[in-house]
């Protein structure tokens, strides 16, 4: 790769770098596969890089390319030993001031995300990042009233998930 693209990859890289942490938190459970993703979506967006041809934002573009290789990966390792949730077994200290209840219902939330299948999953990701529907439907590949009628189905289904 040019050295000069090579330096915008890297600046848009550490700019957008968020986009990958929150894709990683949603397909993992510990720090070492959270790792190891990031790493793999680095690798897929460097190869991928020289293509961009800056039609989207890099943003937009970094997602599509960021939840496929998740979501390929993901699948691959359905066929895996599960593991346990880091979660669920970091030690936690107790304080009698402190109110977890934001906490836990992220956890719930988390928990009942990734019930969900992965092109239900990268939409609830991409709407909670409040990504416009426009935008959505663009780094999915679905049209934007598919995306408004998937959001509601699966608003729907985490109600249920959630007991809401």
């Amino acid at each position: 790769m040019d050295p000069q693209l090579e330096k915008q990859f890297v600046t848009q890289l550490e700019a957008n770098q968020n986009i990958v942490h929150k894709i990683c938190r949603l397909y993992t459970h510990d720090r070492e596969s959270h790792n190891d993703l990031f790493q793999e979506i680095t690798i897929q967006l460097f190869k991928a890089y020289p293509k961009f041809r800056g039609d989207a934002k890099f943003s937009t573009w970094m997602y599509r390319v960021a939840l496929n290789t998740a979501i390929t990966l993901y699948r691959k390792k359905k066929r895996s030993i599960p593991t346990t949730d880091y979660d669920n077994v970091m030690f936690k200290i107790a304080s009698t001031e402190y109110d977890n209840t934001v906490e836990e219902q992220l956890k719930l939330m988390y928990a009942a995300i990734r019930q969900l299948n992965d092109i239900d999953k990268a939409l609830v990701f991409l709407y909670l990042e409040d990504k416009p529907y426009s935008e959505i439907s663009e780094t999915l590949g679905i049209s934007e009233v598919n995306a408004r009628v998937k959001m509601n189905r699966v608003k729907s289904k985490l109600k249920d998930l959630l007991n809401v």
